[in-house]
């Protein structure tokens, strides 16, 4: 959507009181309401006011138009009185405006808005000097209770929840390797009001799959669950770059705010000060409250180069991706930038990431793998503790590794302090607090979590399990279900099924989604024999010989001992599975952390003293068995 798409609507809804009386002008509006360019845009109201002076100088002059240029024809029909002074004013302003399209020159694209205004006070003007009615718009509920006692449409925003999505920036440049510099754009915008408590900012995960997708506006604000959202589309050429965003009200398509940049870069300040201004535009015009903190934080500008700030722009396009080509790709160009800029926090920052997603993936063993994590993490610290990704970092490592709950807890509060906006801090923070048994306070960590990040489907998958640490299966149930209905071979949503149906009783569904949950694919006759044995013998002596299988594959795989555990509980074995708790206390598999939560299916053994043990050992609050 572009920034003058408010004026388009309008020139539209004009465009259909034509019904076929002037083809000429049709056609030419058709081109302008079809086009997205700010130059074609003012080439085609140009022409469109070409035919409409034409036709005037025909019907009021008696003659044709010839090469009189239009100003002189505007001039006379001034002069004689042929046409109403405003009008004229109008005419005059478009023809000065449009010439920018015409001969193509350095011009903000904001200038387009009142050349179409312009057009469409002409339009209007013209269809009923030509005896043509326009039908009156025809106004929603919400729009008649807004209008004003002057008859002016005014949308008070401070009734709205302050909830707004960054769309994907669109790339202009016509080389698409610039795509990850205005990728990068949007993400800084898209930081800086995360910042802001007093918004409510979608993740960039849940606005990704608008890329290059047409949809409505309302329609994508739905689907997010927020009443505005900014489009922007950049373009970057040798050392330039040109930035269009606006806001827009979502329900009535309605924008509010918007404003064309174009900054030669000569260095990063360039480019922050133009991230820092959209962002406190935007805030500005939603009426949101910014903290001097909050300000503060915005405002900071790192102390950079260009080139190591292209190439972390550059890494941070590849480390999302989590194969260990993208991986690689972004250690390469970070550690390239840490050579020519060892003082800049973001840099460690992210190469804690790579490295953590480089150990979840399995690329590389623990041995090698911590030692990068904890050197990056602490020099970020020590560089920058403004940075919530690197509390966020922390409070994971002290949470999975460390089993150190008031450390992790400290982080998770730090970084939501610095982005309140964190999704991802909030979920995992939901998980800590199920951990600790305050169910409440994750329960309503989760719901903000899946707020922030609704179409997610990891997002999914982590609320799913705080829904079973507070004891609600049947909404966790539900959640997976959804999920797999779309996708049942889904590997993670079936785990979830597996655990809520057991816990709901719902055992049909636990043997339905054990076909897709185990660590290995189970051949169809196989399968047929454990729903047989679970008919006839019910589910515990489903699973005896579902364990048997996994057993044999526990002998030359890596299998969490937690999962074990879990699925003996299921077989009735409760030593077996006491036995994998304390293999998993010993070589501290990071899921040990959830073994006192619902998360896990193990209640029969919460009175047995050796799980009592290690619940004391790794301070965790006792379970109580149900």
């Amino acid at each position: 959507m572009t920034i003058w798409s408010v004026e388009i609507k309008e020139i539209e809804r004009i465009n259909e009181s034509l019904m076929g009386h002037f083809p000429e002008l049709g056609k030419e509006l058709g081109y302008l309401i079809r086009t997205e360019d700010e130059n074609v845009a003012l080439l085609y109201s140009r022409r469109c006011l070409e035919v409409i002076i034409t036709a005037l100088c025909e019907s009021e002059f008696k003659r044709s138009r010839g090469t009189e240029p239009l100003k002189g024809i505007i001039d006379k029909l001034n002069k004689e009185e042929k046409v109403p002074a405003n009008i004229v004013a109008s005419m005059q302003g478009l023809n000065t405006l449009s010439t920018f399209g015409t001969h193509p020159k350095d011009f903000d694209p904001e200038q387009v808005k009142p050349a179409l205004s312009n057009l469409a006070i002409i339009l209007k003007w013209y269809l009923k000097y030509k005896g043509i009615e326009i039908p009156s718009k025809q106004l929603t509920t919400v729009e008649k209770e807004v209008i004003t006692g002057t008859g002016e449409l005014l949308t008070d925003i401070t009734k709205l929840e302050k909830s707004v999505a960054i769309l994907p920036f669109r790339n202009d440049s016509k080389d698409e390797e610039n795509t990850y510099f205005i990728n990068g754009l949007m993400e800084e915008v898209l930081n800086n009001l995360q910042k802001i408590k007093d918004l409510r900012v979608i993740s960039r995960t849940s606005v990704e799959q608008y890329r290059n997708q047409i949809k409505p506006i309302p329609e994508i604000a739905k689907e997010l669950g927020v009443n505005y959202i900014v489009e922007g589309s950049g373009q970057k050429y040798g050392n330039s770059f040109r930035l269009r965003t606006q806001l827009i009200m979502a329900e009535h398509e309605s924008h509010l705010w918007g404003k064309s940049f174009q900054q030669k870069i000569t260095d990063v300040e360039d480019i922050f000060n133009i991230q820092i201004k959209i962002a406190e535009s935007i805030a500005e015009e939603l009426k949101a409250v910014i903290s001097p903190e909050e300000k503060r934080l915005i405002e900071k500008i790192p102390a950079a180069d260009l080139e190591v700030y292209n190439e972390y722009l550059k890494a941070r396009s590849y480390w999302n991706d989590f194969s260990r080509e993208s991986l690689n790709k972004a250690l390469e160009f970070l550690n390239s930038a840490v050579e020519k800029d060892p003082c800049w926090a973001a840099l460690y920052a992210g190469l804690t990431q790579v490295w953590m997603g480089i150990q979840q993936m399995g690329y590389e063993p623990p041995s090698v793998t911590s030692p990068k994590i904890y050197e990056n993490l602490n020099k970020a610290l020590e560089l920058d503790p403004d940075l919530a990704d690197v509390h966020y970092f922390s409070a994971m490592i002290a949470h999975l590794m460390e089993w150190n709950w008031e450390k992790s807890e400290k982080e998770f509060l730090k970084a939501l302090a610095i982005n309140p906006s964190d999704a991802l801090s909030r979920i995992f923070y939901a998980q800590l607090l199920a951990v600790l048994h305050r169910y409440d306070e994750a329960l309503t960590q989760g719901q903000v979590a899946m707020s922030l990040d609704p179409l997610n489907p990891s997002m999914k998958w982590w609320y799913s399990a705080v829904l079973l640490a507070v004891r609600d299966c049947k909404t966790s149930l539900s959640i997976a279900e959804e999920v797999v209905a779309a996708d049942p071979g889904n590997y993670m949503f079936n785990i979830v099924i597996e655990i809520a149906a057991f816990q709901c009783k719902e055992y049909d569904r636990v043997i339905k989604a054990v076909r897709y949950s185990l660590p290995f694919p189970i051949e169809e006759d196989s399968f047929k024999e454990i729903e047989r044995i679970y008919n006839v013998h019910g589910i515990v002596s489903a699973y005896k010989v579902i364990m048997k299988q996994l057993e044999e594959f526990a002998q030359n795989n890596p299998i969490s001992p937690i999962d074990m555990a879990n699925r003996y509980i299921v077989a009735n074995q409760p030593d077996k599975a006491m036995d994998c708790i304390e293999k998993g206390f010993e070589i501290h598999d990071p899921a040990m952390t959830y073994i006192a939560t619902k998360i896990c299916n193990l209640d029969p053994l919460f009175k047995d003293p050796r799980f009592i043990a290690i619940c004391e050992k790794m301070n965790l609050p006792l379970p109580k068995s149900n």
